[in-house]
């Protein structure tokens, strides 16, 4: 070890470092400080989380070396701009203009942002994208366009064009919050980088804590014949090696299939593997030491003997006779779900007018976080308590008791401060580990993941391979649909049951579609296991299912956008799982793209050229609200200062639940005219929090909103005199009256029938209508996405902000889906970059939402969830808009350069090109008439 004392100037003060300059990096100096405001995502310069100014440039400061730093350089971070009391421009303006979502990124950006004001005070809105693309600062939350509006209103602050009143946000006349802009409330700890994330906690831990590196099998499919510890446990500072036989309880996470007929039993998840690895990624064992840079290089020598098995890596290889299994005594082909909505449709496919036919695949994708995963953990009272990133805290209690060796009353959760999911907390996996080698070690433990690490141990979208056949009547009217779809969900079922019934009831949304015959198959394989990612399901189906109604137009000849328009539900229509739709908004909001969609095409077809090909596509999306049956309980207390503290477990990802959990209270005591600053939020501790269920499948604003209301109804009755007016603090506590109430809302649905396919699922929907623009580089195969406009009914809208944060959020994801993302190669797909993270560029600017607000009876305030809606169809507009552009479509997602650049070579050479059907292991209508007969009892299997 190589020490060196060095003075740098940080933020306008000279500070003493000692560091190792060959290892450490300036965010690693920084830092120790406890100028932690300076986040490390990515670790390896991809994401610029970690920026801040060297010298007056924009520095990435996890992999500056310190051997790269002069003596007495000026470094200023997020801490030196600004304060509470006197925010920067761009601090303020961030605030106000939605720039902060999960807010892990911010402080890199604003860091960025200044270092751009400072040579150019005048930008445009490209050179800002431009800026941020060239510096590498990824936004995995915003879409990227509400920070640039931020950048634009704080230059012309810093120019004296405007004043910080005019960036700030004002209370709508009347007070009221409700469909106000009002900003996330938890906004100025992120923008002034004071929020400490997890690895931020992990640095406050105390003495004694250890940290914990995990041993990740390198291979898919394998038995584990030795595993040697010995040279891993002689390494300097190594306390223990963990591995299966020191988990004290079952080793098997419990993983409920739901209504499903599942042939698994839920429980072939183990927290360290025990026998067999079944996908790379799976942990093998986990060394504890006194410092991470110890138990890392320690596991570098856990040395592990594998007895190779075959490894089946695709879910039509799962499918095929003769198959491998992933597990014993289980099928790989786990789960069927049929659909059957009105005539049998073989004889109606093949004698209708007009049938077209056609295969999709969608890819793995990454759920791409800029902050890693980070789980700690420590034991308390005879159990655990475990801070981490967790969207759903009493269920993973749930699934992760038994297997670490407690009861459920034994385990606390507290959810961090998230620097994003997407989904991808939902999975109780980290969570249970560290919670397990704290047990085995009784002591505190700190698991803090490289990205690398990331990537390989949290689940990914399943990939989904579809055979879809649609037709129409000579007038272009949709008469029957069937489809053939298999989930390749890896090795665990996590969540395997409600993503087949998703993947589902999307095929056809949101048509009238009379006659419908479906099956969907999920299919264990070694790859990375399938976990939640918002619009969970639908974006696969959508692929297969907004695709083949764009190719039946073209086959008639009639343009998309009037084929769907005359096929959309009215009134009293089905969908395709035999229920009415809640609402029918369809044609009212086609009505509103309308005009929209026709100058885009018409801009299109004069600024194509043979060098640049445009192209215009539209999709319907939309997704269901909650599930059945659901459940919410939140707990308002009046304060002896008159304040009011909102009591959930509504987690908050970056998505809103701090915004969504205020504008509840706010509304549903309008009576007592609460200040925003006098609703205090206790959230995501399961130790103080009621259960408020899990923040996904767009329920927790529709749930939370309810339970909200019932709350403060007993409590506003609770406070009410004879006169009307209402009881202090203190007058209810002479009086004996207790301040604080539960409200719980509870909902009772019918749920998908697994042997018919029919049902709602969940009580409520939303419809969501996208355009996008694209240019296609003939010599490259490149496609750049030019604009997009989105129409969505959500309801009445709660809080502009959180609303407009999802839409533009939201398509980024589906930008990345339809053309980079993907988790396949373990090398290439370990980083962000890698992966294919859409940057700032690779999003547009032109981004228009345009909202039809169908009130909700059954929703809080007339309101019900969006989130998922605008990730479920962003992606096939563009695809739509591709074949739009260049008249070929590529079957499998993504739809990189040298896809299509192929795709294109075989159209102009005359040859082919297409995917044959998938091959997924039976026939659709015999399949269909085997399940229906065993569901009529005449048949067995």
């Amino acid at each position: 070890m190589s020490i060196q004392r060095i003075v740098l100037n940080i933020n306008g003060v000279d500070r003493e470092i000692l560091c190792e300059p060959e290892k450490d990096s300036l965010a690693d100096v920084v830092r120790r400080l406890g100028l932690t405001g300076t986040k490390v995502g990515c670790g390896t310069g991809h994401c610029g989380a970690c920026s801040l100014l060297l010298d007056g440039e924009v520095t990435r400061s996890c992999v500056k070396k310190m051997k790269q730093v002069k003596a007495y350089a000026k470094v200023e971070t997020i801490e030196g701009i600004g304060s509470a009391e006197r925010l920067h421009p761009l601090q303020r303006a961030f605030m106000t203009y939605a720039s902060v979502q999960c807010g892990f990124c911010s402080p890199g950006f604003i860091m960025s942002a200044k270092g751009l004001l400072m040579r150019n005070p005048d930008p445009t809105r490209e050179e800002v994208r431009e800026w941020f693309t060239r510096h590498g600062n990824v936004c995995r939350c915003t879409g990227y366009k509400p920070i640039v509006d931020a950048v634009m209103e704080a230059a012309a602050v810093m120019r004296g064009e405007k004043a910080m009143e005019d960036i700030t946000f004002t209370p709508p006349e009347g007070g009221r919050l409700y469909g106000s802009d009002f900003p996330k409330p938890t906004a100025l700890s992120r923008v002034l980088g004071t929020c400490d994330f997890g690895a931020d906690i992990s640095g406050k831990m105390p003495e004694g804590t250890l940290h914990l590196a995990v041993v990740l099998a390198k291979r898919e499919h394998a038995r584990i014949r030795a595993l040697d510890t010995a040279e891993a446990q002689a390494m300097p500072g190594v306390v223990n090696v963990v591995t299966a036989k020191d988990v004290k309880g079952t080793n098997r996470l419990v993983a409920p299939q739901g209504t499903v007929h599942s042939l698994c039993d839920g429980l072939d998840r183990p927290v360290i593997c025990d026998g067999v690895v079944r996908r790379y990624g799976d942990v093998v064992a986990v060394v504890a030491a006194t410092g991470r840079d110890k138990a890392r290089a320690a596991a570098e020598r856990v040395r592990v003997e594998y007895e190779p098995l075959p490894a089946v890596m695709t879910f039509m290889e799962a499918a095929a006779e003769g198959a491998f299994p992933i597990h014993e005594n289980t099928p790989n082909i786990y789960i069927e779900q049929p659909v059957y909505k009105g005539e049998d449709t073989q004889g109606l496919l093949e004698h209708a007018a007009h049938t077209v036919e056609g295969s999709f695949g969608t890819s793995r994708q990454p759920h791409l976080t800029v902050e890693p995963d980070v789980v700690l953990a420590y034991p308390q009272d005879g159990g655990v308590v475990i801070q981490c990133k967790g969207q759903y805290l009493y269920g993973n209690i749930a699934q992760m008791a038994p297997a670490i060796g407690l009861p459920k009353e034994k385990v606390r959760i507290i959810g961090n401060p998230a620097g994003g999911s997407f989904g991808y907390s939902m999975s109780p996996g980290n969570t249970a580990l560290a919670a397990a080698c704290a047990l085995a070690l009784d002591a505190p433990v700190s698991l803090v993941l490289s990205y690398a690490e990331h990537q390989h141990t949290t689940g990914k979208r399943s990939p989904v391979y579809a055979n879809v056949r649609l037709a129409c009547d000579e007038a272009g009217k949709l008469t029957a649909m069937d489809f053939l779809a298999g989930i390749d969900h890896g090795a665990y079922s996590e969540m395997a049951g409600a993503l087949t019934t998703k993947v589902c009831r999307f095929f056809g949304y949101p048509y009238a579609i009379p006659n419908i015959r479906g099956l969907v198959r999920t299919a264990f394989t070694n790859n990375n296991f399938g976990t939640a990612f918002r619009a969970f399901g639908s974006p696969q189906t959508y692929t297969a299912s907004e695709q083949i109604v764009d190719m039946l137009a073209g086959r008639i000849g009639m343009d998309p956008f009037e084929f769907r328009y005359i096929n959309v539900a009215r009134e009293g229509d089905t969908c395709t799982t035999s229920v009415p739709y809640r609402e029918y908004p369809m044609r009212a909001m086609m009505d509103m793209l309308r005009p929209h969609y026709r100058k885009a095409v018409e801009k299109a077809r004069a600024e194509s050229t043979p060098e640049h090909r445009r192209g215009v596509g539209i999709a319907w999306g939309g997704y269901h609200v909650s599930k059945v049956p659901d459940r919410a309980e939140i707990d308002l207390e009046l304060n002896q200062d008159g304040s009011v503290t909102h009591y959930s477990t509504w987690a908050d990802v970056g998505q809103g639940a701090d915004t969504g959990s205020l504008i509840h209270v706010h509304e549903a005591l309008r009576p007592l005219r609460l200040r925003p600053e006098a609703i205090r939020l206790v959230r995501n501790d399961t130790g103080c929090c009621p259960d408020t269920g899990s923040a996904s499948g767009s329920r927790s604003h529709h749930v939370v909103g309810m339970a909200t209301l019932d709350a403060a109804s007993k409590l506003l009755a609770a406070m009410r005199k004879e006169d009307g007016t209402y009881r202090t603090w203190r007058e209810m506590r002479d009086a004996g009256v207790p301040t604080r109430y539960r409200g719980v809302h509870t909902a009772e649905w019918s749920d998908i029938d697994p042997d018919t396919g029919h049902g709602y699922g969940a009580i409520a929907q939303n419809y969501v209508l996208f355009m996008a623009e694209v240019a296609v580089e003939a010599a490259t195969g490149r496609t750049r996405v030019l604009g997009a406009t989105i129409v969505a009914d959500v309801g009445v809208i709660g809080s502009r902000q959180a609303v407009l944060g999802q839409a533009w959020g939201g398509f980024s994801h589906s930008i990345g889906f339809a053309l980079s993302e993907n988790y396949e190669d373990m090398k290439k797909h370990a980083t962000m970059r890698g992966a294919g993270v859409p940057r700032c560029n690779d999003v547009p600017d032109t981004f228009n939402v345009l909202f039809h607000e169908t009130y909700r009876e059954n929703g809080p305030h007339g309101s019900t969830g969006c989130a998922e809606g605008f990730q479920s169809a962003g992606h096939v507009s563009i695809l739509n808009a591709i074949a739009d552009a260049v008249g070929v479509r590529v079957a499998t997602l993504p739809v990189t350069p040298e896809k299509l650049k192929a795709a294109m070579t075989a159209k102009a050479a005359g040859v082919p090109y297409g995917q044959e059907p998938w091959d997924l292991g039976c026939s659709l209508y015999g399949r269909l008439a085997f399940l229906k007969a065993r569901h009529a009892g005449k048949g067995k299997g």
